[in-house]
């Protein structure tokens, strides 16, 4: 039986499985259900029984798939037992809405359901089939081919399995995936750095199964060959006075912002726009692209700074829901690994962070204890922290208008278009911040080529022994840090956190270590310098220490950092209130 509750609102007689027959109704937000003995009872026990048991509504936002699954048995659960588990069986054509229910607390996974429904006649089913498929259908753009690459040995060796756990997902929600088991180191590299533009745009993202060493792996892959933007300056720029490289470094700052900090997608080359006869060029930033993350490594911080929560299904359905995001990625151009090589610069891509010395310490010394899972980085931690070394460097960094104490109008004015981006604002779903790009860009324009300043006085100079020099593009929130290294960093808004840490007592370093564990202001103390910038180089004279590069290791003495405004895509939509 069929009718119509409004002229919105439609109600059918189907069965559900392990409950019986119920009054099916379908509104504009969602479908809910009751059994029909519960409609003709009133406020029976048995209905008040029926309530507690069991869910009578889903939300179409909280549905990712509806499938026909033809003939078969549906359950009607005997309620004079007092049992949901035992009842007559009938057989009849089923249709599944496959969907899940939202943490109820910030930081919750979403957990997954699934409700059969069943009538005799099979036009009934495929019609209802039909209308959830179009009320389901928002406006995310949803993928449909997924390029999946699996790390076996990750975090503890759960990655086949993690993946083996998420795949019916997918399945459900009809989105083919082609999946590689990494092999070696580089694999993921080697595979998305050799696809041809009309190979990779027959994808609509690519998904990592693994750790952030894994997706810095991926992003490295995708954006090697595909990302035309000018270098950050080197030291020796810097180092130079002249008037004439000051100008040169201002253009390509400028570029720099123009490239990376709108999103658009650009089919281009080198040298301009790419002629209509040429091949299609995928190229980034761009609008449809996007990259997944399900966790399965040693500390997933991309993951928990983007979703709130360290969850497979949780990230897997952000994937199938089409959700996207935009996120910062920092290039990191190495000039020289030694102070003696004289080898090309080449490039890195980092998601999250970038540190030298303590941090860089860490992931060399984890290195030889990959056996130890997860526990190597607290192992490796420890070695490093008793060993408390110091590296002499000089670091040097393009000041932003928070710090700047111009009295000039024009910078004044640019100062008040910046102070809602308070350092206690804390990243969140549609964040108003990252979501600013138009400002921000002209904002990052007028800072890069303001005749009022001198070049010199945009960039700050450290020179000394440090710790650790590090680089958060986001929070880097995970089990050790739960605010993260830097808990007011956003996803996208253009800026990195310098955080200078200097030569200090053993007690004094390891106050500053609790502080960061205990989700405590760790910038608190004198021998700590954490400053917001788009940029900042690197030169030691030495080559003592590594660069920790979204945990993998990068060897260079002397480098250059900026920021590339949301760079890529994500399938994310930011931690959840």
């Amino acid at each position: 039986m069929e009718r119509n509750g409004s002229a919105s609102t439609s109600i059918s007689t189907l069965f559900l499985d392990r409950v019986g027959e119920v009054a099916v109704t379908l509104d504009p937000d969602g479908l809910s259900w009751k059994p029909i003995d519960c409609e003709s009872s009133g406020s029976s026990c048995l209905c008040m029984n029926y309530r507690l048991k069991t869910e009578n509504r889903i939300e179409f936002s909280n549905v990712y798939a509806v499938e026909l699954i033809d003939w078969g048995l549906i359950e009607d659960a005997n309620r004079n037992s007092g049992s949901f588990f035992s009842g007559n069986k009938f057989e009849m054509y089923r249709f599944v809405v496959h969907g899940f229910h939202r943490g109820k607390t910030h930081g919750s996974p979403w957990t997954l359901c699934e409700y059969t429904f069943g009538h005799k006649d099979m036009h009934i089913c495929q019609s209802w089939v039909e209308r959830l498929i179009a009320s389901t259908s928002t406006d995310a753009v949803r993928p449909k081919s997924l390029l999946v690459f699996v790390h076996p040995l990750c975090g503890k060796g759960n990655g086949v399995n993690t993946w083996e756990t998420v795949a019916p997902i997918f399945s459900h929600a009809k989105v083919r995936t082609e999946v590689t088991v990494t092999q070696r180191a580089g694999h993921a590299f080697d595979c998305i750095s050799s696809l041809s533009h009309r190979e990779l745009s027959s994808f609509d993202g690519i998904v990592a199964v693994g750790g952030d060493g894994l997706f810095n792996e991926v992003l490295n892959g995708l954006l090697s060959s595909r990302h035309d933007a000018p270098y950050p300056p080197s030291p020796q720029e810097l180092d130079n006075k002249s008037d004439k490289n000051c100008q040169h470094l201002n253009n390509d700052i400028s570029r720099a912002v123009e490239s990376n900090g709108l999103g658009i997608s650009k089919c281009t080359t080198n040298n301009g726009p790419c002629d209509a006869d040429e091949d299609v060029k995928v190229s980034f930033p761009n609008d449809w692209f996007r990259l997944g993350l399900i966790p399965a490594g040693s500390t997933d911080a991309i993951v928990i700074s983007t979703t709130g929560t360290r969850d497979p299904v949780t990230s897997a359905l952000h994937i199938i829901l089409g959700k996207k995001m935009s996120l910062d990625i920092a290039q990191v151009v190495r000039w020289k690994t030694s102070p003696s090589s004289t080898e090309v610069p080449s490039v890195r891509y980092a998601a999250s962070f970038a540190g030298y010395g303590f941090y860089g310490d860490v992931i060399k010394e984890s290195e030889g204890y990959r056996w130890m899972g997860p526990k190597r980085y607290d192992f490796a931690g420890t070695v490093a922290f008793l060993k408390h070394r110091s590296y002499e460097a000089k670091v040097t960094f393009l000041k932003t208008e928070e710090q700047e104490t111009s009295n000039i109008a024009s910078d004044i004015q640019t100062s008040q278009l910046f102070q809602k981006n308070s350092k206690n604002v804390v990243c969140r779903a549609n964040c108003s911040i990252c979501n600013d790009f138009k400002n921000a860009a002209q904002y990052s324009a007028d800072v890069a080529v303001s005749p009022i300043h001198s070049q010199d006085s945009r960039w700050l100079e450290y020179t000394g022994r440090f710790l650790s020099v590090g680089a958060a593009i986001i929070s880097c929130r995970n089990e050790r840090a739960p605010k993260g290294l830097v808990a007011e960093a956003h996803l996208a808004d253009g800026f990195l956190h310098l955080i200078l840490i200097k030569d200090c007592p053993h007690p004094l370093y390891l106050w500053h270590l609790i502080n960061l564990k205990r989700g405590s202001n760790p910038f608190d103390f004198t021998f700590v310098e954490h400053h917001k910038t788009p940029a900042f180089t690197f030169v030691s004279a030495h080559n003592e220490s590594v660069w920790n590069v979204d945990g993998e290791i990068l060897q260079a003495c002397q480098v250059s950092v900026q920021v590339c405004r949301g760079l890529i895509n994500l399938f994310a939509s930011g931690p959840e209130v």
